[in-house]
């Protein structure tokens, strides 16, 4: 999982062979928090709970 496009699209230039199978899955998250800032955290527990189904 990623917050934005341009860090997969820099995740498959660098690994593309080793993730050609493999989902990465964009989260539409701006890259523009600060390090655990609350509004983040909550941002991608509900992103990344609705993906993975809890």
């Amino acid at each position: 999982m990623v917050m934005e496009h341009k860090h997969k699209a820099r995740i498959m230039a660098d690994f593309g062979k080793l993730l050609a199978d493999k989902p990465i899955h964009v989260l539409d998250i701006p890259d523009e928090y600060k390090y655990m800032d609350a509004e983040l955290v909550e941002l991608l527990e509900q992103s990344v709970g609705t993906l993975l189904g809890i």
